[in-house]
């Protein structure tokens, strides 16, 4: 009987954990697009900054001809013109600072979503240059990789990091690093505080390698995840899973510790 309740109270822990994952993901997916959302907008708005941009310029272009006609006026007729001269020129000063404004403005959004600042240079020199970097470019090992992934990872460039853990499980799927690589994956997202995905990114160690040495650290660093959004209660039964499947590991302590905490 305490054999068939064990394995009841075993199959409920899954099934809350797998609707939660189901949960997370979905949450997700929502975030990614809103994220997104957000991105399309700024585009947006730089789209409709580069139209003002380019009628502030035509503005100014504008302004510059006829200026250069009344100074020819005024060489004709001199001292009439000076004050219309004067104006003028406060005008075009003017439109220079809201146009060098408006160019700033572009350089910082477009500096957040990591585009090219430069509105005006050909894209043309950067392709050319960057087929013999391809050619040059050392083909790393598979220790290398990791070795230069784990130093992104450890100097907070969580992106290089990912893409570089990513690249080695693309490449070398039956490595002994790749249960490693899926970890920092996660712990990437963990150390950034996007807890959701990093519980994705956990999991996927759990059930891809459950053979593998990271397990233990994956389920304590779920546990952790779970705690930080507010979710107490998975928080709660994933650490107990650590305990009860790893009683000999370090994380198990670290469990026991954690746990203290809810109470």
């Amino acid at each position: 009987m305490e054999q068939r309740i064990s394995n009841l109270e075993k199959k409920s822990a899954q099934s809350a954990r797998s609707v939660q994952l189901e949960s997370l993901k979905s949450r997700m997916d929502n975030s990614v697009k809103t994220r997104e959302e957000k991105e399309q907008n700024l585009r947006n708005r730089i789209a409709e900054i580069r139209i003002t941009l380019n009628k502030l310029t035509d503005e100014i272009q504008i302004i510059r001809g006829k200026l250069e006609e009344t100074e020819y006026f005024m060489k004709q007729k001199i001292k009439p013109f000076e004050k219309v001269n004067q104006k003028r020129e406060e005008q075009i000063t003017k439109m220079e600072e809201i146009l060098t404004s408006q160019r700033n403005r572009i350089k910082g959004i477009e500096q957040y979503l990591n585009i090219e600042s430069d509105l005006y240079d050909a894209k043309s020199k950067s392709d050319s240059e960057k087929k013999p970097e391809r050619k040059e470019k050392k083909k790393l090992s598979e220790n290398e990789m990791y070795a230069l992934a784990k130093q992104a990872l450890d100097q907070g460039d969580f992106e290089a990091a990912r893409e570089g853990f990513l690249e080695i499980i693309k490449k070398y799927p039956g490595s002994g690093w790749v249960d490693n690589a899926q970890f920092w994956i996660g712990d990437a997202y963990y150390r950034e505080k996007w807890y959701e995905k990093a519980i994705l990114e956990y999991q996927k160690v759990i059930e891809n390698y459950p053979r593998g040495n990271k397990v233990p650290a994956s389920l304590l660093k779920q546990g952790f995840a779970f705690f930080n959004i507010g979710d107490k209660a998975n928080a709660r039964l994933i650490l107990k899973e650590l305990i009860k499947k790893y009683p000999k590991s370090n994380e198990m302590k670290i469990a026991i510790k954690k746990l203290k905490e809810f109470k």
